[in-house]
């Protein structure tokens, strides 16, 4: 463990030093004996370190020569553009663009870019079928009978543990399990609001949380986002007397990837606090981190139980056993008293699963690997895309999850350039998608939780070519 943290440690200090233009594009580094040297380390944990480097595409080696900064370290696209906030009269429910795109899912030989679903290939599903079998020899009646209402102890225990890794300090009683995060979203819409009422989402947003707020005869207020620091605070004071309810992604939104910093997030909390305006905020991608630690959600900072913390293991476990869980502070009685009436209960067995996975310390291990080729994806996925796509294209900087976000030249309409797309076997998620107003039509997100191969390469490739072709 001490040599796994010295390799990382020298590998961050290098890292930082490329980020910071101490050593440029093209640079050579020094060599493995004089890092060796610097640090009093073995050449083994230099070796790792910059093996470390060459994974996430930042340093590359030459035959005979050394090692070098990549041409791949530094950015050549900017950063998307920040929306402004736009009254409609008339939204447009882009309902017949989302089911276009959920009918890809399971169509063969697809390159699927669309939607947010991990592939299997990087899941840990063999360990994953020994918890399944493993829970139903051990459960009372094999899991068939019925849990109370509030969810299995076994896992609320479990995720309360698990919450200590953010200082969350989240206790088993808090929580309430659901079927997955949207699941969980849609009973705190329910216990909060009633038609008529407006809620507010961050733009672009992902297309669930707009679908259900419609189901639910609400009012949407799309608020501007940055692609690094997300909600735009300013935005929603003005707002703020409009709003009924909040519902915000503030650790890697999706489709954009953005972190809000922790002092917005407690501003956010305190002017939402000082409204009585719940706030539902959904974390599904929080431990889906680049960075060292684990970014607090806005819960921790939540004193009078406005904030309902919604989650899952859909990105990082298992999609379909549809497992998540909320915190919804003061309105938890509400919560349960809807949630025996929808389904009397969700079922056991997969909760139990979750938990037996978790409580026996498989998942951190499983993260911190699927982290590590989530970043280094994203680092692969951003340099096809530079090299393939019009120069004037505009990519994303997620600091965590899986998707990122394109903004291509103003004549690109991704809709039909869906259509396009899969007559050569390629699905991403157009634009406009993320938003009811008539905006992001020339935007797309691509999943970059995949296997990086050479078909990738090459299909991401011929994706670039489609889109050149249709300027």
């Amino acid at each position: 463990m001490k040599n796994n943290a010295l390799y990382l440690r020298i590998a961050k200090i290098i890292e930082e030093q490329i980020n910071n233009e101490t050593f440029r594009l093209g640079d050579k580094l020094p060599s493995l004996r004089t890092i060796q040297r610097i640090h009093n380390v073995s050449i083994n944990t230099v070796k790792q370190a910059y093996l470390e480097l060459e994974s996430k595409s930042l340093i590359e080696s030459r035959t005979r020569s050394g090692y070098f900064v990549s041409k791949s370290s530094k950015r050549k696209f900017s950063l998307p553009s920040v929306s402004s906030l736009q009254s409609s009269a008339v939204q447009k429910d882009p309902v017949d663009l989302i089911d276009k795109v959920f009918g890809s899912l399971k169509k063969a030989n697809i390159t699927q870019l669309s939607l947010g679903v991990p592939s299997p290939s990087l899941l840990p599903i063999a360990k994953l079928n020994k918890s399944l079998i493993k829970t139903v020899q051990t459960l009372e009646d094999g899991g068939t009978s019925y849990e109370p209402a509030q969810g299995s102890s076994n896992l609320r225990r479990t995720i309360s543990k698990w919450s200590m890794v953010f200082g969350g300090g989240i206790t088993a009683d808090d929580l309430v399990t659901t079927s997955g995060t949207m699941n969980a979203i849609f009973n705190c819409l329910l216990a909060v609001t009633k038609p008529g009422d407006t809620m507010a989402v961050e733009i672009p947003v992902y297309f669930g949380t707009i679908q259900i707020a419609k189901s639910l005869g609400l009012n949407v207020i799309e608020i501007p986002s940055h692609p690094i620091t997300g909600i735009n605070l300013d935005v929603l004071k003005d707002n703020i007397l409009k709003i009924d309810v909040c519902c915000f992604t503030t650790n890697f939104s999706n489709p954009l990837g953005c972190l809000m910093p922790d002092a917005n997030k407690k501003e956010l909390v305190k002017l939402l606090t000082k409204h009585n305006i719940p706030l539902i905020e959904d974390d599904l991608y929080g431990n889906l981190f680049f960075g060292t630690d684990r970014p607090k959600p806005c819960k921790v900072f939540d004193e009078e139980g406005i904030v309902m913390w919604c989650s899952s293991v859909s990105k990082t476990l298992a999609p379909g056993y549809r497992v998540g869980w909320v915190a919804p502070g003061k309105y938890k009685d509400k919560i349960i008293r809807q949630k025996l009436l929808q389904t009397i209960s969700t079922p056991l067995l997969y909760q139990e699963v979750i938990a037996d996975f978790m409580e026996n310390g498989r998942y951190e291990h499983h993260l911190r690997s699927f982290r590590k080729r989530l970043y280094t994806n994203c680092l692969h996925f951003q340099r096809s895309v530079e090299e393939y796509f019009p120069d004037n294209t505009k990519i994303s900087q997620p600091q965590g999850g899986f998707v990122l976000w394109l903004e291509l030249d103003e004549r690109v309409d991704t809709a039909q350039l869906y259509d396009t797309a899969m007559l050569s076997n390629i699905s991403f998620a157009p634009g406009r998608m993320f938003t009811l107003q008539n905006r992001y039509n020339n935007c797309m997100r691509l999943n970059f939780a995949q296997e990086w191969d050479d078909k990738m390469n090459n299909d991401l490739k011929l994706l670039g070519e489609i889109v050149k072709n249709s300027i």
